[in-house]
């Protein structure tokens, strides 16, 4: 048992007896944390605010047996701006959602905290770009190494025109290596989302309406794919 000192996201929390609460939290150095915060659902809690989710946090932590204990708490950057458009909000939610869906426990996390910190800092000064979540996504891929091949072809390697598009294969094909199961794609697509992918968030290229949401909607397929589940937060932001 010790005392030590951390600093993180807060992903979520959920109620934990009468008056706790388990905040789960990304770290850069020691992943997913779950920790509990005791006495925070009281009117008069010591930590008030400032473990709410979307919240970066410095930490001083009891170690427990399976939970760690927070024993303070400041805030570092509670990104106040995102938190006043809804359509910030639901980018964030869907951020979060991928990250602790990916992100484990006692691992370092270094590139998907930083990934996660650039995303809200982009929401916290503007709108959301029409490919914010899109690139967020593709760069989350290639954090955690199933990132889709668009530019080249994920059988053979060659450049070209790619327009199938399999996820199972990893990404774009050409017609030689088309499998059972590819999708055909719009022309231009693919050398769009590669765009999308390499450029840095806050400085996406102005976006194509005639790609936009078809982009999005075949990388949420991809990642629903090789995550095995459903992007829940996506459902909503696209309605």
């Amino acid at each position: 048992m010790a005392i030590r000192s951390d600093q993180g996201i807060v992903l979520r929390g959920y109620p934990f007896g009468e008056s706790h609460r388990v905040v789960v939290i990304l770290s850069p150095n020691n992943g997913k944390l779950r920790t509990v915060a005791k006495g925070v659902r009281k009117t008069k809690s010591r930590f008030g605010g400032r473990l709410e989710p979307l919240t970066h946090v410095d930490l001083i932590l009891y170690e427990g047996r399976n939970l760690d204990t927070i024993t303070a708490v400041s805030i570092i950057n509670a990104f106040p701006d995102l938190r006043n458009d809804l359509d910030c909000v639901l980018a964030a939610a869907t951020m979060v959602e991928i990250v602790d869906a990916v992100v484990q426990e006692d691992e370092a996390s270094q590139r998907m905290f930083l990934l996660l910190q650039r995303g809200l800092t982009v929401l916290d000064h503007g709108p959301p770009h029409p490919d914010l979540v899109t690139s967020f996504l593709l760069k989350a891929a290639a954090i955690i190494g199933v990132a889709p091949a668009l530019d080249s072809c994920a059988g053979c390697g060659t450049t070209g025109t790619l327009r199938r598009f399999s996820f199972a294969a990893g990404g774009s094909l050409c017609e030689s290596c088309r499998t059972p199961g590819s999708y055909l794609l719009r022309e231009g697509l693919v050398p769009y989302l590669a765009t999308v992918a390499s450029a840095e968030l806050h400085v996406l290229p102005e976006s194509d309406p005639a790609f936009s949401n078809e982009a999005l909607g075949v990388t949420k397929r991809f990642m629903e794919y090789h995550l095995e589940r459903q992007i829940d937060s996506l459902a909503m932001l696209n309605d």
